[in-house]
C-alpha cells in the first residue's frame, strides 16, 4: 500500500506542478511568449554563428509555437489529473488493477517528457540554438523537469504485486 500511494502523490505532484504551469502561462501569458520569441528569433545567440538562417523572426510563429506548448501543457495536465483519479480509485484493489489503472500516468508522464526533450532540449536548445543565450537559455530547467519526471515515470513502470507493502 506504501508503494501505491508513493505513486500515487508522485502522479499528484507533477499533475499539481503541470497544473501551475498552465495556470502562470494563462494568466501571465507575456512573460513566457517572450521566452518563447527570443529563442525562436536567435536574437540572443552568439553574434554571427552560423545556424542564424533557422531564425523564425515571425510573431504569428511564436504565437503558434507559444500556444501549441501551452496546449501540450494542458494535455498533459488533464491526463496527469485523470490518471490521479485512476490511480486513486484502484488504491486498495488488486494488483493486477492498480498496474492496468497506471496506463494513463505512463501516457501522462511521457507526453511530458517527449515537451522536455522534443520541445525544449530538441528544438530550442540544438535547433534554436538556446544554449548560446544567457538571458533566453532553458536549458537547466527542461533538463531539471525531464530528469523529475523521469524518475517519476521508472517509479511508476515499477510493478505492483500482491502482497508489497
Amino acid at each position: 500500500m506504501i508503494t501505491r500511494a508513493a505513486k500515487l502523490l508522485l502522479v499528484a505532484g507533477v499533475a499539481l506542478f503541470y497544473t501551475l504551469v498552465v495556470f502562470n502561462n494563462l494568466t501571465d501569458f507575456d512573460s513566457n511568449y517572450q521566452f518563447v520569441r527570443h529563442v525562436l528569433s536567435m536574437d540572443s545567440t552568439f553574434p554571427g554563428n552560423h545556424g542564424l538562417w533557422r531564425a523564425l523572426p515571425s510573431p504569428a510563429i511564436h504565437l503558434a509555437f507559444y500556444i501549441g506548448i501551452i496546449a501540450w501543457e494542458i494535455a498533459t495536465t488533464i491526463l496527469l489529473w485523470w490518471s490521479v483519479v485512476r490511480l486513486a480509485r484502484e488504491l486498495r484493489h488488486a494488483a493486477v488493477s492498480f498496474n492496468a489503472a497506471k496506463r494513463v500516468a505512463i501516457m501522462a508522464l511521457t507526453l511530458s517528457l517527449l515537451m522536455w526533450l522534443v520541445a525544449f532540449l530538441s528544438v530550442g536548445d540544438e535547433w534554436f540554438l538556446m544554449w548560446q543565450s544567457h538571458t533566453w537559455n532553458g536549458q537547466e530547467a527542461a533538463f531539471r523537469m525531464f530528469t523529475v519526471v523521469g524518475l517519476v515515470l521508472l517509479i511508476v513502470l515499477q510493478p505492483d504485486i500482491e502482497g508489497q507493502p
